[in-house]
């Protein structure tokens, strides 16, 4: 019998795009339906710790999604803030929803019927399943349609097509006035070698960032939020990318292309992201970035479909006959 899944996120894209990924993957491996449960959240409980919500139903603000039955055969959450209502909802089911947790949440970790998480987080456990880096939504189906979609947005940028994804800040790393200048330098230098650019911003960027670039380099592509997302069709015709190091998400999403991946450092930093950086350049999926393009081959990594399979298994293995 096909199993119903509910894919719940905070809404922020990067929870949203792990979520959605495995989900989807997980329909594809036992078939099935996805239904998007996007949250908001009530003050105070959007500042207040998991631990801390008494009433998690309670926290959810009617302008998202609600969480009631009927309850899905498996629900998948991603981040801090989705754990508390994926509890209460698997609790509100009398323990018949599979609860799968995208990131280790800190929180209820023995309730949770599966974790998915990556290794560099540092936690491990007979449930929990580690990935080298972020699922994700990227699948031959999507590539093929972004290249389909957005090949003609793109037919005038010269080849080889370097996909430059930019983010900015966050709780560890900084996009500093004097790091966007060199990187600005160094992308200057790969247009100087004969490649082309095409470049997304994000909110993590800031305002500044997009400005500086179409002065900097007006031959570039550049998308910052103007109009359809380019995303999918970037890593589909893209030769190579240089990714900053500031999202597992994205340098996970041009990882798995199998094409060369280039990192490009930011002020500041973590043990964590430190740890997930040296696993991508041992396994030869990145490099760092320096102003100069080569072109290398890897084994792309396959954790979404790895993440699904086990999803799949431990659920089948759980589920009545």
């Amino acid at each position: 019998m096909p199993a119903t899944i509910w894919a719940v996120h905070d809404g922020k894209v990067g929870m949203a795009n792990q979520t959605l990924g495995l989900a989807e993957a997980v329909a594809a491996t036992l078939g099935g339906s996805v239904i998007e449960k996007r949250l908001m959240l009530r003050r105070p409980w959007a500042w207040l710790p998991p631990q801390a919500w008494l009433s998690p139903f309670l926290a959810l603000d009617p302008r998202g999604d609600r969480l009631a039955p009927p309850w899905p055969d498996i629900l998948i959450s991603c981040g801090r803030l989705a754990a508390a209502p994926a509890r209460a909802a698997k609790r509100a089911s009398g323990g018949r929803t599979f609860w799968v947790q995208v990131q280790d949440p800190r929180f209820a970790r023995g309730e949770a019927d599966l974790i998915v998480m990556p290794r560099h987080d540092g936690t491990s456990g007979e449930r929990t399943f580690a990935t080298l880096g972020a699922v994700h939504r990227v699948t031959a189906a999507r590539l093929a349609e972004g290249a389909d979609r957005f090949g003609p947005m793109l037919a005038e940028v010269k080849r080889p097509l370097i996909a430059v994804l930019f983010g900015g800040d966050n709780r560890v790393y900084r996009l500093t006035a004097g790091r966007l200048s060199e990187l600005i330098a160094h992308l200057k230098a790969v247009a100087a070698q004969g490649h082309g650019l095409a470049i997304t911003t994000s909110r993590r960027s800031g305002p500044r960032v997009a400005p500086l670039l179409r002065q900097a380099l007006p031959d570039a592509f550049i998308w910052s939020g103007d109009g359809e997302n380019p995303y999918f069709g970037l890593l589909a015709l893209a030769d190579a990318f240089v990714v900053t190091a500031d999202s597992v998400n994205m340098v996970s999403e041009a990882a798995s292309t199998g094409k060369p991946v280039y990192i490009a450092e930011l002020e500041g930093g973590s043990a964590k992201f430190a740890r997930f950086h040296a696993a991508m350049r041992e396994a030869g999926m990145t490099r760092p970035f320096t102003g100069t393009i080569t072109r290398w081959t890897y084994i792309p990594p396959d954790d979404t479909v790895r993440a699904a399979a086990e999803v799949a298994r431990c659920f089948q293995a759980r589920r009545p006959t």
